[in-house]
């Protein structure tokens, strides 16, 4: 072949590759420490990145190698028994289906840069293959997270589903990519129409959409097998219309090339955003593991603290925690008395809220002994440091949370999340008699950050003064909370769902403590 003929076929063949392969996997959920994930389902289609309408699509359920890892958890997140997939073929036997679709092409999916590509690199190690590579990648978790983090809430996709009115999402792998097609679709017609007459639509301008579930058609897949299928019209909706007005270019200067991350290994820290609410470069943010939504409502509380630190004189706060007002202490919770419901949070989502006795439950407790002192090295969403330490707890506290824990992990399973549940009493080894929690000290972002937690000094005496912080500082706060020493806290029990985690966060809203 001449060099020519050559050019001309490797230039054919990338053509050929042109299409975005949006994919989603299911798989088991690790039930202990050290136990990884199995891929249950494999699901993708194949989109005409002029046109955004599905070219084809592949599915199928995978059979674990080992079935046990099939827990009642699992079955609970995505409905795939057992049974189900005893009869599915094995990854080694469609590795080389999911090679074909997915290696050169642009991948696209919900938080598929944490997730699925990693657990895609481990199917294909464990059976001694090379993974498929991809030219790019799309992952909407960062895409909406940047643009549309406030006004749609947590950036799961049934909640996004519903900010947009594509009703209720299924947690199997075709519906789910189907969904994720129509949501970027949603997201950039919205863009467009900010950007066009930005002092018409604004982000602020809209009337939320969940009042109305629209349908929307989606190819049911039957469970147990595979299917291939070809669509030549795609799903058209409102959307496409207007999108084709935006989708001109060319090659590189395409507006979709916009949205791509170079490979699937690259999570680049998000650049300031332009004015151009279309602009969609640099969609992709820092992601951390440790879960930050319930940051952004203690950051946006009203500044209304003195910014020189200095100690005030005694505070008119009680002897102790203990009558502290809308606190209770542990010996004063009746278990069966504890509620759990799920409460309007952001635009479109929900969180879930502890009560007692009809009043919303927040305790406090006394002379807490710290374990590990404050650290801050996580960062909230406005890239300040999140501070927290570690205290010993009493077994009747213990009971306490561990109640909390299993009545809100049930509602959280009860309203569809897939989240991997976080237990509130850290238990490790070698300290199964002595378990422990995690207190947090949020910050609000004014002019001056400053600690939301009111933070006070105990003497002996039992007077209390109040401290006040000239910022926040780790070596201002740190000495403070060392090991060993013992503190009275108040605190709240909220609840997050972020980034595939959920749990209970226990929120410090007053500090005691104890002089040396």
């Amino acid at each position: 072949m001449s060099p020519a003929a050559a050019t001309a076929a490797t230039a054919a063949a990338a053509a050929d590759r042109s299409e975005i392969a949006f994919f989603d996997l299911e798989t088991t959920v690790p039930t202990r420490t050290g136990q990884g994930f199995a891929i249950l389902e494999f699901g993708a289609i194949l989109v005409c990145p002029r046109k955004l309408v599905e070219l084809e699509s592949y599915s199928t359920l995978v059979r674990p190698s080992d079935l046990s890892l099939i827990s009642s958890l699992s079955v609970r997140c995505n409905g795939i028994t057992h049974d189900a997939v005893v009869s599915a073929p094995s990854f080694a036997d469609i590795a080389d289906k999911v090679h074909d679709i997915l290696h050169g092409r642009i991948w696209a999916g919900h938080n598929i840069l944490r997730f699925d590509c990693a657990r895609l690199r481990e199917a294909f190690a464990e059976i001694g293959r090379p993974a498929p590579e991809p030219k790019g990648t799309i992952d909407s978790l960062a895409l909406l997270t940047q643009k549309f983090g406030r006004r749609a809430g947590d950036m799961k996709m049934a909640t996004l589903a519903s900010y947009f009115g594509l009703g209720q999402q299924t947690h199997r792998s075709l519906d789910d990519v189907r969904m994720n097609l129509e949501v970027v679709k949603y997201c950039a017609t919205v863009l467009f129409l900010e950007s066009s007459l930005p002092d018409i639509f604004t982000a602020n301008s809209w009337i939320s959409p969940n009042a109305t579930t629209r349908s929307r058609s989606n190819g049911k897949f039957s469970n147990g097998g595979s299917s291939v299928s070809s669509s030549t019209s795609g799903q058209k909706v409102e959307s496409d219309r207007i999108l084709s007005l935006a989708i001109q270019g060319e090659g590189e200067a395409h507006p979709i090339f916009s949205l791509v991350t170079p490979n699937a290994d690259e999570v680049v820290k998000s650049d300031t955003v332009r004015p151009d609410a279309f602009s969609m470069d640099s969609l992709s943010v820092d992601l951390r593991a440790e879960p930050l939504l319930s940051d952004v409502a203690m950051e946006e509380q009203p500044d209304n603290q003195d910014s020189d630190m200095s100690v005030s004189s005694p505070a008119a706060a009680s002897e102790g925690c203990s009558g502290y007002a809308g606190f209770l202490e542990p010996e004063e919770v009746s278990i069966p008395s504890i509620r759990a419901s799920l409460v309007p949070f952001y635009r479109g989502s929900q969180r879930i809220q502890l009560s007692h006795k009809g009043a919303i439950l927040q305790l406090c407790c006394n002379q807490l002994r710290v374990r590990f002192g404050v650290n801050d090295r996580f960062l909230n969403n406005a890239g300040r440091p999140k501070f927290s330490f570690v205290v010993d707890i009493s077994p009747t506290l213990c009971q306490v949370l561990d109640a909390c824990d299993g009545i809100a992990q049930k509602l959280s399973v009860d309203s569809g999340s897939s989240s991997e549940w976080k237990s509130v009493v850290i238990r490790k080894n070698g300290f199964a008699n002595s378990p422990t929690i995690r207190l947090h000290i949020p910050t609000v972002n004014a002019d001056v950050p400053r600690y939301e937690t009111e933070i006070y000094r105990k003497e002996s005496s039992g007077s209390s003064e109040k401290l006040v912080f000239s910022q926040c500082n780790i070596e201002e706060i740190k000495p403070l909370l060392s090991t060993g020493t013992s503190v009275d806290a108040c605190f709240s029990l909220d609840h997050y769902d972020f980034q595939q985690n959920s749990g209970i966060r226990l929120v410090a809203k007053k500090l005691f403590i104890y002089s040396n």
